[in-house]
């Protein structure tokens, strides 16, 4: 059976594919929930303009995050945590506080989930971190731990 995906179907398409699956499958799962459509002459044409508006919101979400990563080329972020002696933080830094610091002193959303920690940050000391805000693009920001000051 041929079907218009309203949204992206894991393993079978993106929002506004026309693709052809079994007939048990769209009509006991993708259909009821509202995933998909049955495909006829008009709904291949709704299914083209739902391709256009995903691939323009696409490329505008690419050049959002072209320019988020030229303005954070060579910029650094200075985060304060609990430390004891000899530097050893009580704890580690998470993605979570460096997208709070992003937000907090660069006025940047980006989700917790973007942001790559290769190795632990445990201590207090400077640490490159990798921001993958797109598919397609990838930028280093430069962490710097320091000790709160009590």
């Amino acid at each position: 059976m041929k079907v218009v995906l309203r949204e992206d179907v894991s393993g079978v398409g993106h929002k506004g594919d026309v693709v052809d699956i079994s007939d048990g499958f769209a009509q006991n799962k993708l259909i009821p929930q509202g995933m998909a459509f049955k495909a006829t002459a008009g709904a291949e044409r709704d299914a083209e303009n739902m391709r256009k508006a995903r691939e323009v919101k696409a490329s505008e979400e690419k050049a959002e995050a072209e320019e988020m990563a030229s303005r954070m080329q060579d910029e650094t972020l200075a985060i304060e945590m609990k430390a004891g002696e000899g530097g050893k933080l009580f704890g580690s830094v998470s993605s979570i506080d460096i997208s709070a610091a992003l937000s907090d002193q660069k006025n940047i959303s980006i989700d917790r989930k973007a942001i790559v920690i290769t190795d632990s940050i445990k201590e207090v000391g400077t640490y490159s971190v990798t921001v993958k805000p797109h598919p397609d693009v990838e930028f280093t920001i430069s962490i710097d731990v320091i000790a709160e000051s009590v």
